[in-house]
């Protein structure tokens, strides 16, 4: 019998139509998998065992699944139902998502009819889409949000979560945002902290991010900034191993401010920190919104 270190793997590629599954795809070619686009999900079951019967010639597999299967939802669940049952095959599902608004200004650029919606409007399919899709996304084992990502910031995403995967180790990725433009998509666990005095305030301060030491340490020195890293810290320590028990690949914390400039990065950067010295998690900090105001 296979040793989890030589499982074979499955990668099932899917999501929103227009997140960025072609991109998703030329990453994983480069890491070595053999992929496949559209793949009738009533196949995958018979892909599984062409897989299993190559006597390990076929060991890393991404398949390219979406809405123009049209039995995708109810084929998808029960193939990956019988592969779990029948196949030692290490099974991944990646999700890819987006705002409707960064959604539909590509299919504006592209020119492209949404698949739902051939003779209407894009964001009518995409909603369509958004509610047909979202037991899947809840099963998924790594979401991204594309929202925000430039084609080669999505490639080294993919990258560096498959190559940290073959290593066995958990990815943790802590990210700063503004509440005013939104929370993550794909966050996990999601922290407020706008309860925090705001160095926004503070003239001196306000040009600068989180990452400024005069601005971290203005977050710093509050006694409520120190009690709820605390008690943060302290959860996200019992939480973390139990993720990784169950199988995550990936666990994303959202630290959320008003404009995603001071507290949120400075909360982000003292967490990957302390996240960060742990053998077992692989830690990635970032932080969406710091420069927005620039531009």
């Amino acid at each position: 019998m296979e040793t989890a270190a030589t499982l074979a793997k499955l990668v099932i590629i899917t999501g929103m139509s227009g997140a960025g599954k072609t991109i998703a795809v030329q990453s994983l070619e480069d890491l070595g998998f053999f992929c496949v686009d559209n793949l009738p999900p009533v196949l995958i079951p018979k892909f599984a065992e062409l897989i299993e019967q190559s006597n390990g010639k076929i060991g890393k597999v991404a398949l390219v699944i979406d809405l123009r299967g049209r039995e995708f939802f109810t084929a998808l669940s029960e193939s990956l139902t019988y592969i779990k049952d029948n196949h030692t095959i290490s099974c991944e599902i990646l999700f890819l998502d987006a705002t409707d608004e960064v959604l539909v200004q590509r299919y504006k650029e592209s020119r492209r009819r949404h698949p739902l919606a051939p003779q209407g409007l894009p964001l009518d399919g995409i909603h369509s889409e958004r509610r047909l899709l979202e037991d899947l996304k809840g099963s998924a084992s790594q979401v991204i949000d594309t929202s925000s990502l430039k084609p080669l910031q999505l490639k080294e995403r993919i990258i560096s979560h498959f190559t940290n995967l073959e290593q066995s180790n958990l990815s943790v990725n802590v990210t700063s945002f503004g509440f005013k433009y939104g929370i993550p998509i794909d966050a996990d666990l999601i922290y407020d902290v706008r309860f925090l005095p705001n160095p926004h305030y503070v003239e001196q301060l306000r040009p600068n991010t989180g990452q400024h030491p005069d601005v971290y340490d203005y977050v710093m020195k509050w006694p409520e900034t120190q009690q709820f890293l605390t008690k943060l810290l302290d959860m996200l320590q019992f939480l973390i191993p139990l993720y990784r028990k169950e199988g995550k690949s990936q666990v994303v914390i959202g630290i959320g401010c008003t404009g995603g400039k001071h507290r949120s990065v400075a909360i982000a950067e003292y967490l990957g920190r302390m996240l960060g010295s742990s053998d077992t998690e692989r830690v990635r900090v970032s932080h969406r919104d710091s420069e927005r105001d620039k531009h």
